[in-house]
C-alpha cells in the first residue's frame, strides 16, 4: 500500500467547502495541479480527471461513497482490483467554527509494486490542493 495525504484547518462553514468540492468544472480556479474534471461530482457517477503532473493523460475514477457536508470517495484503478487508488475528503467541524480537512489517496492491489514506481510523489500537489480550497473557501464566505 502507499499513500499520500494532506490536512488543513478551514475557517468555513462545511457547506461552503462541500459546494466548492463537488463543483468540478470549477477545479483549475483553485487546484494548481488539475486542468479539468470531466463529469458529475455527485453520488455514483463517473468522473475523468487531468492534471499538469501527467499532461494528456486521463485519471477515470467513480464518486463510490458521498456523505454531503462530510465525506466523499472516489475510486478507479485496473479491474480485478489489480491496482486500485482511492482518494479520499473528510471534513471534521473542530467545534470553534473550524472545519479540519483532510484529502487521502491509498493505492493498493498486486499491481503496486510495479505501478507504484511510475507514481508521482503526491505530498506537494495534496499540499497546493489544501491550501487552494482553504483560500477559496475563506474568501467565499
Amino acid at each position: 500500500m502507499k499513500e499520500y495525504h494532506a490536512t488543513t484547518t478551514i475557517e468555513a462553514i462545511p457547506e461552503t467547502i462541500w459546494a466548492i468540492l463537488t463543483d468540478a468544472p470549477n477545479y483549475p480556479q483553485w487546484d494548481p495541479v488539475v486542468e479539468r474534471i470531466e463529469g458529475r461530482i455527485a453520488p455514483g457517477e463517473k468522473l475523468v480527471t487531468f492534471t499538469k503532473l501527467s499532461p494528456g493523460q486521463a485519471f477515470p475514477a467513480k464518486v463510490t461513497e458521498f456523505v454531503p457536508h462530510k465525506y466523499m470517495k472516489w475510486s478507479g484503478g485496473m479491474p480485478l482490483g489489480l491496482f486500485k487508488g482511492e482518494r479520499t475528503f473528510t471534513l471534521v467541524p473542530q467545534g470553534n467554527g473550524t472545519i479540519e480537512f483532510t484529502v487521502r489517496e491509498v493505492f493498493s492491489g498486486p499491481l503496486l509494486p510495479l505501478i507504484g514506481r511510475s507514481l508521482p510523489d503526491m505530498t506537494s500537489p495534496f499540499e497546493q490542493f489544501v491550501a487552494g480550497l482553504k483560500k477559496r473557501a475563506e474568501h467565499t464566505e
